[in-house]
Formats: C-alpha cells, sequence, structure tokens
C-alpha cells in the first residue's frame, strides 16, 4: 500500500497521493529479477523523489559490485556517522553468528546459565538460566519488555543486564514475540563475555575492518558494556556496505566476514511482529515486495537497511528523527506470512493494548488511524508493495528518562525514547 497524505474534508479521511509514488514506481521497475543493475541514470527518478521527502537524509542504492545510486538529501551527508538506532540490533545478529563460526559459542541452543551465569542476577526467575541465544535473537525470552513504556526506566537503572533478566516471565517459550532491546543488550553482554572483547571491539575487529567500515564508539551501560540493539552510529556508505555484504552470502571481495549459513538460518520465519505481522527470524524482518523476498532492519526515526536477494539490490536509508507527527491511514490486520508458525490475526485483547499503547483510534471498515511519522520508508517500500499493506515493525512509546527531551516518533509507529537528553549518544 502506497503511503498518502491524508486530507481532511470535515469527518471524510481522503488519501491524496504524494510524490513517493514517483519512488514506488521508480524503485520498482529499477531492476528485473536476475537482471543486473546498471548505474547508468535509471535510480535518477528515485532521487529526484527523495527530495521531496523531508525527513530523509541520505540514500544509497547498491548492488553487490558497488554503489548504483547515492545522495545526501539533507543533513550531515554521506560520509558522517549516523544513529541507525534498531539496526544495531541486526548487527548484533550478525556478530552472533561469526562469534558462534569462530567457536566462542557452541550455537543457538546454548542456554544462559551455559554460557553466561554471572550475567543472571540473584533475584532472577529461575527460568532465567534456561534462555537461549536463540530465544534472545528472536525476542522471544518471554521477560517482560525493556521496549515501549519501560525504556526509559530500563536505562534509569543501576544495571541494564540484571534490570531486564530480573524482569517476570509474561509468556511461555516460543509463544510470543516480545520487542525488547534488552533481549539484545544481554546478547551483546553474551558475546563480550564468550570472547573476552567487548561489543565494540567485535564489531570493529570482526565486522568493520573486514569490509573496510568504520565503527565508532556508542551508548555504553553503568557497568560499560556497549549498548546491544540500540544507537550505534554508522554511515549511510557504511550502512550499505554492511548490505552488500550480506548481499553477496557474506563475503567481502572474497574473503568469508559472515557465514553464509548464518545467513540463511538468520532468514528463517521463526517468529512473527503482532505489530506489522512480518516474520522475524535472527535479527532480521522478512517480508515480500511484490512476491519477491526482502529482509530489512529497521531503526527509529526510518534508519532502514534492506537486502533484496532476487534483485540483487541493497538500499541503506538514514533519516531525521525529529520531524513532525503525522497521521496515516493503514489496514489493521496483520500481513499473513505462508510457512510461519507463529502468524495470527491480533486478538481483540492485543488490539486494545495497542490503541492504549500507540494512541491507535478505530476508524471504521477495519482500518486505523495511527499516530506516526509520515517519513522515507515509503521510499523502499516502494521497491514493490508489500504483501499485504501491513506497515514495517512499530514500537508501542517509550517513557523517557525525566532529564530527556520528549523524544521523536519513529516510523509506522512509536518506538523506544532516545537514551540521552541531548540526542547524540
Amino acid at each position: 500500500m502506497l503511503a498518502c497524505r491524508m486530507q481532511h474534508t470535515g469527518s471524510l479521511k481522503i488519501a491524496r497521493p504524494t510524490r513517493r509514488q514517483a519512488i514506488v514506481g521508480a524503485l520498482s521497475a529499477c531492476a528485473a529479477p536476475g537482471a543486473p543493475a546498471r548505474s547508468d541514470g535509471q535510480f535518477d527518478t528515485v532521487l529526484r523523489a527523495a527530495d521531496a521527502l523531508d525527513q530523509l537524509r541520505a540514500i544509497v542504492i547498491a548492488g553487490p559490485d558497488g554503489i548504483l545510486a547515492e545522495r545526501a538529501v539533507r543533513g550531515p551527508g554521506l560520509d558522517r556517522p549516523a544513529n541507525v538506532k534498531s539496526v544495531s540490533k541486526t548487527i548484533v545478529a550478525l556478530l552472533t553468528g561469526i562469534v558462534i563460526a569462530r567457536g566462542a559459542l557452541p550455537g543457538v541452543g546454548a542456554t544462559l546459565g551455559e554460557v553466561a551465569p554471572s550475567l543472571i542476577p540473584p533475584n532472577a526467575d529461575p527460568r532465567v538460566a534456561e534462555i537461549r541465544l536463540a530465544d534472545l535473537l528472536t525476542m522471544q525470552a518471554r521477560l517482560e519488555r525493556t521496549s515501549g513504556a519501560n525504556y526509559g526506566g530500563w536505562i534509569a537503572s543501576p544495571d541494564w543486564v540484571a534490570d531486564a533478566l530480573s524482569r517476570p516471565m509474561v509468556a511461555e517459550p516460543g509463544a510470543r514475540f516480545l520487542y525488547s532491546t534488552g533481549s539484545f543488550h544481554v546478547l551483546g553482554a553474551v558475546l563480550a563475555e564468550a570472547t573476552g572483547q567487548t561489543l565494540l571491539a567485535l564489531a570493529r575487529d570482526w565486522l568493520g575492518d573486514p569490509v573496510g567500515i568504520e565503527i565508532p564508539a556508542w551508548t555504553r551501560d553503568p557497568q560499560g558494556r556497549f549498548l546491544g540493539g540500540n544507537n550505534m552510529a554508522l554511515t549511510p556508505r557504511a550502512l550499505a556496505r554492511i548490505g552488500q555484504c550480506v548481499l553477496a552470502g557474506g563475503r567481502w571481495q572474497g574473503r568469508a566476514v559472515i557465514p553464509g549459513a548464518w545467513l540463511a538460518r538468520s532468514w528463517q520465519a521463526r517468529t512473527r511482529s503482532p505489530w506489522s505481522g512480518h516474520a522475524y527470524g535472527y535479527g532480521w524482518f522478512l517480508a515480500e515486495l511484490g512476491g519477491e523476498p526482502v529482509r530489512y532492519a529497521r531503526g527509529y526515526g526510518g534508519q532502514m537497511l534492506y537486502v533484496l536477494p532476487d534483485r540483487g539490490l541493497t538500499v541503506a536509508i538514514t533519516s531525521d528523527t525529529a520531524g513532525p507527527e503525522r497521521g496515516i491511514l493503514l489496514g489493521a490486520q496483520p500481513a499473513p506470512d505462508r510457512g510461519d508458525p507463529a502468524g495470527a490475526r491480533l486478538s481483540r485483547r492485543g488490539m486494545s493494548q495497542l490503541r492504549v499503547a500507540r494512541r491507535i483510534e478505530p476508524t471504521g471498515h477495519g482500518r486505523l488511524r495511527l499516530s506516526t511519522h509520515e517519513t522515507n520508508l515509503a521510499a523502499v517500500r516502494a521497491l514493490a508493495p508489500i504483501r499485504g499493506g501491513a506497515p514495517p515493525e512499530s514500537d508501542p512509546p517509550a517513557a523517557p528518562p525525566s532529564s530527556a527531551r520528549p523524544g521523536p516518533l519513529r516510523i509506522w509507529g512509536k518506538p523506544e525514547s532516545h537514551c540521552c537528553a541531548t540526542r547524540t549518544c
């Protein structure tokens, strides 16, 4: 479904097409499946349309052999780091595969009690020791979420790992996708424990350096652990470089960086988002664009990394997270996902919870009005309509720390608040 601006005439809401549709048409035609993408101006229409998206900062479109088109529409530019927010979760998932392949962890079936017992606080539910790495990777750890309305309290706690692991169990094993940055922060702490290196050192030595990108230091918790799952900073070109490596099966310039078998496992549907209806693997959302597979990472405010394997394309987008809130009319039901055993329509109770958490108001005829950003994700959704018209992952609003300014909203919904008052960490 195309994102449209909403023109209000009395009580009637009319979807008015925007210039995003130029991006939709251009990208959907730019590279036919199986045909090599070219850099001979075929993306000019896309870049012109990107200029009209007031929150888009930079877009980079690349194939396995190089950048096909790029533009810094506004903001710091293509070679200045941008906070990629929850795209960090996908990067931590990639690092997990690398750590396992190098033998520092036995596999995703390993439990916290087996590989990182020192991280488990004394007051934790005894079942916390049974949480597997796979549960953290798929955000099915069963623990109460640290995201959404719980995020501000979590980052105000004196120990983020202990706080995440001492929360109550709220689901049965494998029953629910619980979007939680705490799960990935615990996972990052496990990687550091297993390797004896910081998460920053791992990211630089085992991912950044091999593909030739710089990874600056980012937010740390009170114990000095780098935050797993949020606030990493990458330039738009660096983000696209990671997408190129993934597109090439984990290889860069002939060197194996990310195990190809890990990517294949990461792209298997293991649970499903109750907000978007999209499947989720190991750190990647899984959807379809015009009947073709697309794997994507997404972060607060419209930080996006798309990989379209059948088209040989990867698209990186960075955005301004401080734009105005706008209303968008979207379908209420999540998209079905073939082969996803966890898929289900939102329950009446779930819809009620979403209305409270995200200020969703019923508008009749099976549709909802979301208070949300109308930002640049529409540019890349346009590669073809995502099957079912479901919006990408949304996270309910966070309660920011009292010292923080009210955080902006991210694309299609309200995500975690920023962790600091200056929005620079």
